[in-house]
This record gives structure tokens, sequence and C-alpha cells, in this order.
């Protein structure tokens, strides 16, 4: 943008020409009449972010990845689209993107970065004329410049558009810092300079114990990702998730992995020097596998004193099946989830934080399909068939509704069409709020007292179709903290 302020000594006239892009916007007008330089910068200000806006949101997506979500950007009109790994690492092959129009349509997940490069391209099937994002020029960037971030944060608000600057550039490890505001579900989407044009990709946020956006986001910056696009286009790029990478390739590599039974006595292992190092965060892990079998329910729990532990499930082709940091409250790790085939599963004990050393306890719990099922037999009368039980703790690391301040966790179940559940949230430390998200993020029924005084919560719905459904474990005020229990029947 460039401002010229011009005396004309025959008439105490100023003429203000400002060129934003292609646009002229002259302004000449007598001594007296003049609007204040603020008025006109912020004139100025407006029609570059709607302009921005207006060229860029067509292009930027959401993705629903089933247990998480994010944001992204297409960066080819046969529908190549731009996002965090982290989005899409724990997802099936195939995920659902949402246009900027609303129409859902499925892409392919086709390359993954390397060793730390948290980022990933899918593409979206039977589309050529997509509209697209170019990349900036490489090195252009400059602290103090604008910057633009488009998303859906928390998976609930999808083309939210922010407007900050670059307030820092770390060439070290390639990140851009800015002060758009940034939250959940924007990940993977773009930063943008006036232009339109993308100059990072949004990748996490500083929260330290605030839960939200303090002002310090982080986008990975363009000389990071052109190279990783290279090798797109080459083919060259991994088809798997860094974990994936590296747990294949520990195993190749002589390393033996320990078996761990089903339903047995609880396993101890201890991570540290010895230890696997994972690339990604230098933390470290230890490798276990088991039998399972299609249909087959799990409840995986990793406990510590010494740690912070962190769960990863590996399906037997590898793919990312699920990760945990503190689903068991506390110190504790916890999945639960319905095995889809017969094979052997790998399991990843890991820590949260790099170079974390201690001892833990690991055990798995099966039941249906091979497991055992008696107890399930004996209750299904009265109680009906436990899809999903969880118990965990709304507290530090959950995230913050911004309407109101509460704190929030998520879960995911995969229901069918027609099928009815009902779904509780009891705890005896805050008053519970419960909300049922459509595969389409739509609001199915939403309880906040199950009956009267009472501050549970409840649900009885049928599912529209079959998909990934969300359940959102809120509280009722910002004041509201403790220990839960999620049951989905």
């Amino acid at each position: 943008m460039n401002t010229k302020l011009l005396p004309l000594a025959t008439s105490g006239i100023l003429a203000i020409a400002t060129v934003i892009g292609s646009i002229t916007i002259p302004a000449l007008a007598p001594a007296g009449l003049l609007p204040s330089s603020r008025a006109f910068a912020q004139d100025v200000d407006e029609q570059t972010n709607i302009r921005v806006y207006e060229v860029a949101s067509p292009a930027v997506v959401s993705i629903d990845a089933g247990s998480s979500n994010g944001s992204g950007t297409i960066i080819s009109s046969e529908g190549l689209v731009l996002t965090n790994a982290h989005v899409v690492a724990g997802s099936p092959r195939n995920v659902s993107v949402i246009l900027s129009d609303g129409r859902r349509v499925q892409a392919e997940v086709i390359a993954f970065g390397e060793k730390d490069l948290d980022l990933a391209v899918l593409k979206i099937r039977g589309q050529n004329n997509l509209p697209t994002i170019p990349l900036a020029p490489l090195g252009s960037v400059r602290v103090g410049q604008r910057a633009y971030a488009i998303g859906n944060p928390f998976g609930r608000f999808q083309g939210t558009f922010t407007v900050g600057i670059v307030s820092r550039i770390d060439r070290q490890r390639g990140l851009i810092q800015t002060d758009a505001a940034i939250n959940p579900g924007n990940s993977g989407g773009p930063l943008l300079n006036s232009q339109g044009e993308l100059i990072g990709v949004n990748t996490a946020i500083f929260t330290g114990r605030q839960g939200g956006n303090i002002g310090i986001g982080f986008a990975m910056s363009l000389d990071r990702v052109q190279p990783f696009l290279t090798a797109v286009r080459e083919g060259r790029a991994p088809r798997v998730s860094q974990v994936q990478q590296q747990a294949t390739a520990s195993t190749n590599n002589n390393y033996k992995p320990q078996q761990i039974a089903l339903n047995g006595a609880p396993v101890s292992g201890r991570l540290g020097p010895g230890s696997l190092v994972l690339r990604a965060d230098n933390s470290f892990f230890n490798i276990y596998t088991f039998q399972g079998k299609a249909g087959q329910r799990i409840s995986i729990e990793m406990d510590s004193q010494e740690i912070d532990p962190f769960l990863i499930l590996l399906s037997p082709n590898g793919r990312d099946l699920g990760q945990d940091d503190d689903g068991g409250g506390g110190n504790s790790a916890k999945i639960e989830a319905t095995l889809p085939g017969n094979g052997t599963y790998t399991l990843i004990a890991n820590s949260s934080q790099p170079g974390e050393s201690g001892s833990y306890n690991l055990r798995i719990v099966a039941s249906g399909a091979g497991g055992d099922t008696r107890g399930n037999a004996r209750n299904q009368g009265q109680q009906g068939n436990v899809i999903a039980r969880l118990e965990s703790v709304l507290g530090p690391g959950a995230s913050v509704l911004p309407s109101d301040g509460s704190l929030f966790r998520q879960t995911t179940f995969t229901g069918r069409g027609g099928q009815s559940v009902t779904i509780s949230l009891e705890s005896p430390e805050f008053d519970t709020y419960l909300v049922l998200l459509s595969p389409e993020g739509k609001v199915l029924a939403q309880n906040d007292n199950a009956g009267a005084d009472t501050t549970n919560s409840a649900i009885t719905a049928t599912l529209p179709r079959s998909g990934v459904y969300r359940v959102v474990v809120n509280a009722r005020d910002r004041q509201g903290r403790g220990r839960y229990t999620l049951t989905i029947r």
C-alpha cells in the first residue's frame, strides 16, 4: 500500500491517493472538509480486509477427520489441499472436506511430512476447477506486515476471518509468529498477506494456563512448505504419518516389540535412555503389539506417577486409530476403540513432553468379538450395549468455549443411521452441559439437567445417518471444573 501526500500551494488542498492492488481511491476535498487521517486509514484497512477475505475464503476448507477437525487451503484447481499432519494423522485414509459453499466432499490423504514437519496433503475426488490460493514469494514476509487467518475454530465456525500482524519470524524453526486470533480448529488453515497470498500454514498457539488464544500463534513458513509440496508433486513424500513411519522403521530394524496380552495383568515399563526417541518432539517411546479381532472393543490405559503418559494405537496396516494424553484423568492416558479387523495391532507408549523419564503401567481390557462378553450379556437387557465409557477430568488442558469462557472436551463415536443412542454425563464436582453433534457438525441435541435436582445431563437421540458423531462435554459456566463420567449406549 503506497500513500502520497501532495501539498498544492495554489489552493491549500491535499490530494491523497491510495493504491490497493489494482484499486485506486482518490480523495480531493477543500480545506476544512478533509476526513481525518485516522478515519481514512480505517477505511483503507477495512477495504483491504474485505478484499483479502473475498479473494481467499473460497479456497479455504474445513476438514472433518472423525476424531479431529481442522482447516485447509486448496492449492491446485484439481483439488490438492494443504493442511497439518496432526489434523488427519489419526483418521482413516479418506476424510470429509467441507467447501466454503457448504458442499461436503470426500478426500484422500495422499502425503505426510517427514521428521518434525507437521504437514499433509489431501486430494479431493472428482474436482478440476476449484478456487485456489497462490503462494507468496519466498523471503517476502516482514515483521510488522499485516497477517490474515481464515479457518474453522473449534470445528464450529467455518469461514472465520481474523486480522493481526506478523509479530516475529523464527527462521531457525521455520515459524511465523502472529497475533491474528488462531484457535483449535484453525490448524492447517492459511496465514495470508495483504495480496491474499499464502505466507504460512497455521499450526499452533501458545496458551500458557489460559486454554485459548492469547495473541501468540504460529504458522509454518513457506521456507518449509514449498520443499514438501515439491516432494508431493514428484511422488517422493511419505503416504503415512511420522509416528507410523518411525514405528514401522523400528520394527524393521531388528527392534522387537513386547507382546501384551488382552485382559491380562498390567505390564510395567519405563521410558528413558534406552527407549526409542520420537523424532517429531524428541520424546521417548516403547512399542507393544497385541492380537485383535474385528468388532472387539478394547480399553487401553497407561498410568504413571513419574511422567505424563501419551498413547498411540496403530492398526495392522499401520493406520493411526487413536491418540490420547489425559483421557484417563490426571496422569493417565486412555484409548477406547472398536477394532476394525483381525491382525496384529501396535501400541506406542509415549510421554506428552520431550525428555520425560519414568516408569509406567500399561493394561488392555477387551470385550465383544473374541473377548470377555459375559458382563455385557448380563447387563445388556437392563442398561443397553455400552458403545463407549470415559472417565476424565475437565480442567487444565481442556478447550475454552469463546461465548462464555466455559471449558469443554470432545469425544467421538461411530453410529449407524436409525440407531438410537442414550448419552449420559455425570459429575459430582460441576454443573454439566452435554451436546451431540452430527457428522456435519450440526447440533442434534443438547441438555443441561437430566432431571430435577441434578447437575447431570442426558440425551436420547435417533441418529439420522451413518458416520462419526461428536459428543461435547461442557460445563454450565466458566467456573465448572472436575471429574466426570461420560457413557454412550
